[in-house]
């Protein structure tokens, strides 16, 4: 049984997310700071007080998100864990999984995903796009579903995060006519989610042609450990592939259930998800029950991880 460590996107983000590993790791304290300093701007203020509206916008929600896994990633290494026979985050958070993974430097990351927020949220104006959860339908019908909404808009899924739960994006008059029919097509419940902009949709190809060129400024390195990636289930050949990828990501789908089973499928036992919250780990029993995973959230459950691991 070989362990895999998966690393958290938007929305796993809350005021306090660090406090519990903060308290026993004085590598949190130094994380956020170097990415401070890169921000120009308080991240840990941000992060431990608020306001919960500024965390949750895109442009201080991606470099939080970056900082809190690294700086996880960095307690884990102090504790003597092991590296892991492989990675994958979840959007954004393979941005981390490829700091982590030494393929990117921290700070130019912190740079990167900020810009990365902020082509994003140029991409669309506020309010005129959004993404929904919709649950309890298989991931064919919920493109059906998207089909007889679109009206002529924009309206794909997005994140394939686990049998039976399927996020879609687009405009925000088609996902929420998409809102409004989802019962009628069967399924359980479909929700609007709180995010000011729809990721990994075709309206975000303007961001995705500005990453690309923004990556090319970015020194990236070969993978000391393999990173399974978003768009195609695959770790990149080399640094070239990494950029396509990274690039094609913030307009294409996240193929979450591929990736843990394509995991489980080389040998994948044990997940640590590597940030804050635990939504990965129960994405993943949702997934494959054969997997187990383990969140590092705490000074316990990092002994647990490395209990787990030997």
């Amino acid at each position: 049984m070989s362990t895999a460590f998966i690393f958290p996107g938007q929305g796993s983000q809350s005021i306090g997310m660090m406090n519990s590993l903060a308290e026993s790791n004085t590598v949190i304290h130094d994380t956020f700071s170097e990415a401070s300093d890169i921000l120009g701007y308080d991240l840990w203020a941000l992060v431990t007080e608020g306001p919960v509206e500024k965390l949750n916008s895109t442009e201080i929600t991606q470099p939080a998100m970056l900082t809190a896994g690294v700086a996880s990633w960095r307690a884990w290494q102090a504790a003597g864990g092991a590296n892991p026979a492989i990675m994958a985050g979840h959007s954004l958070g393979e941005y981390t999984a490829l700091v982590c993974a030494g393929a990117l430097n921290f700070s130019d990351a912190v740079a990167l995903v900020s810009d990365r927020a902020h082509f994003m949220q140029q991409a669309v104006a506020e309010g005129e796009g959004a993404m929904a959860a919709v649950l309890g339908l298989d991931d064919e019908s919920v493109r059906t579903l998207c089909q007889e909404n679109a009206g002529g808009e924009v309206l794909q899924a997005v994140n394939y995060n686990a049998p039976g739960q399927v996020v879609v994006a687009g405009s925000a008059a088609a996902v929420s006519r998409l809102v409004q029919n989802a019962k009628v097509a069967g399924a359980k419940r479909a929700l609007v989610l709180p995010v000011s902009v729809p990721s990994h949709c075709a309206l975000m190809r303007p961001a995705s042609e500005q990453m690309s060129a923004r990556l090319n400024d970015v020194s990236i390195s070969q993978c000391a450990i393999p990173v399974i990636h978003n768009v195609n289930v695959q770790a990149a050949a080399d640094e070239n592939e990494i950029r396509q990828l990274l690039a094609r990501q913030i307009s294409e789908p996240v193929r979450w259930v591929e990736t843990i089973n394509n995991m489980h499928d080389h040998g994948v036992g044990l997940l640590i998800e590597c940030g804050p919250g635990k939504v990965l780990c129960g994405l993943s029993k949702r997934i494959n029950r054969d997997i187990s995973c383990i969140p590092l959230i705490n000074k316990d459950s990092v002994v647990a991880a490395l209990e787990a691991e030997k």
